[in-house]
């Protein structure tokens, strides 16, 4: 590149930052709150590597390695508390990730308007359910002894089994309450990705006599395609990170063997028996292993669908 380009750019670099200034100014106070309330406190990661006590302090304490790294891999809880976070975790990909495509594409269907805004309205409120009512929600319908199903069988005289209480079921309980919960609220995106399609394509396969089917299988699934491979990277990169509020509201005794997950066994580490390294380097191993999955389906992804992050 000659000398007058290199210059032409300067120019052209320092004339585009000068004419930003005002939106660098309004994104600054936002700026300043991410790095002090999500980059300053990564420095606490230096915890996992030592034997922290709080009456020395971060720095003064110990450096041990990889000594509770190691401790939590030879844990009988490892096994354990893995396997449990895997498999709600993929279960709920395999079942929260198609369906809210399937509402998104079932609602640009409905060409009745009251009943689409109906239709709409319904699925998005349980959204706004909070966590804690939601697992009341689901005690009071679940419950052996005063639960709602429990009571509407005892008029045929049966018995409520206890579901809450079994490990088997404790996945699909958290899955599909989630599904319930979530699926309207997550077809939204979908819904803009299908509205923002152009009109003329269907014309045109309407005017080639194509059917209903044939128009969802043809335009619009390939179409929002993109869309939901984003949404998809975006969420394998949280597969180790199941939910700790719902998962710890809905933990009991009796299916302790299928509740226990990373976060709610770091939760009782670090907070309820003071053991912050530990729980800290438990921790760290769940966010590397979010990057790493995050990192390897955006490069599949890249390779076979042309669509990423970056």
């Amino acid at each position: 590149m000659s000398k007058d380009n290199k210059r032409k750019n300067k120019r052209y670099y320092a004339y585009a930052i000068k004419k930003s200034v005002p939106l660098y100014i309004m994104i600054l106070p936002a700026v300043v709150i991410l790095f002090c309330f999500t980059y300053i406190p990564m420095s606490g990661i230096i915890i996992a590597f030592k034997e922290y006590s709080p009456a020395k302090g971060i720095l003064d304490s110990p450096w041990v390695g990889f000594k509770h790294f190691i401790r939590f891999f030879k844990s009988y809880q490892f096994g354990n508390t893995l396997k449990n976070t895997l498999s709600i975790s993929i279960y709920s990909i395999l079942v929260g990730f198609p369906l809210p495509i399937v509402l998104a594409l079932l609602c640009t269907q409905i060409k009745q308007g009251f009943f689409k805004k109906f239709f709409q309205v319904t699925t998005y409120l349980p959204h706004f359910i909070s966590t804690m009512i939601m697992c009341g929600m689901i005690l009071l319908f679940l419950s052996p002894s005063n639960g709602v199903i429990s009571h509407i069988l005892s008029f045929f005289h049966m018995q409520m089994p206890n579901i809450i209480g079994e490990p088997g079921k404790f996945s699909s309980i958290y899955v599909w309450s989630d599904v319930w919960q979530n699926v309207g609220w997550d077809s939204i995106i979908y819904l803009a990705a299908l509205s923002a399609i152009d009109p003329t394509y269907y014309e045109a396969a309407i005017m080639d006599g194509a059917s209903k089917w044939q128009r969802i299988k043809n335009i619009d699934i390939p179409l929002i395609l993109p869309t939901a491979m984003i949404l998809l990277i975006l969420r394998s990169g949280s597969v180790l990170s199941v939910g700790f509020e719902k998962v710890f509201l809905l933990q009991n005794q009796l299916n302790m063997t299928a509740s226990e997950v990373i976060s709610t066994y770091v939760y009782k580490l670090g907070l309820l028996n003071a053991q912050y390294s530990l729980s800290t380097a438990i921790n760290l191993f769940n966010t590397v292993i979010n990057l790493v999955v995050l990192l390897s389906v955006n490069q599949i992804s890249k390779k076979l669908t042309d669509n990423s992050l970056l």
